[in-house]
């Protein structure tokens, strides 16, 4: 497995190696043994599977607080999607900060996202298949977002003239400067 650091501490891009025949491919989408050999060692307790059915589909930028903050590994089931993870720690020297990566069906990329990040995705292909891990499970109270737009974040989301599909909790989603983060920078 390829691992690549990226800009902002504790998110990392994974490439599974495929092995590939006539008939396909087979790859290992994560390994315990393997990450936790490379310092990435987690627990996961869920899975996750959406499907988006329109290209421009966006769903963003969310986060889940403490007690029940989740930890994320993110990789794309069909189609292709652009991933964005923005560090949300006060006190963070990334604060506010952003790192992108496309995910496709073909690529095999993963997003490796730590709590403390906001954590969403644009959709490239139609119908698109997003499948993500989490190391806890989901609590609506600790559920929120901030504006995948936000111009203090300033996120190319490479939408063009696309107007963006959103629900209503990501279309109402408030700003950074209006937003007090639950997660702190601890070095």
């Amino acid at each position: 497995m390829q691992i690549e650091k990226t800009k902002l501490s504790g998110v990392h891009i994974l490439t599974p190696k495929r092995f590939g025949d006539a008939r396909g491919f087979f790859s290992e989408s994560w390994s315990k043994r393997q990450m936790t050999e490379a310092g990435l060692d987690y627990d996961w307790v869920q899975d996750n599977h959406s499907l988006s059915m329109q290209v421009g589909t966006v769903r963003g930028l969310h986060f889940q607080s403490p007690p029940h903050a989740q930890d994320k590994l993110v990789r794309c089931g069909r189609g292709a999607l652009f991933d964005v993870v923005v560090d949300i720690r006060r006190g963070s020297p990334t604060y506010g900060q952003w790192v992108g990566a496309e995910l496709s069906f073909e690529n095999g990329r993963q997003i490796l996202v730590p709590a403390g990040f906001l954590h969403g995705f644009a959709t490239r292909a139609p119908e698109t298949e997003i499948i993500y891990k989490c190391s806890d499970y989901y609590a609506p109270e600790c559920d929120g977002a901030v504006r995948f737009d936000c111009p203090t974040i300033g996120v190319d989301w490479g939408l063009g003239d696309l107007e963006p599909v959103l629900s209503e909790k990501d279309a109402a989603a408030p700003g950074l400067a209006d937003f007090d983060s639950p997660f702190v920078y601890e070095g």
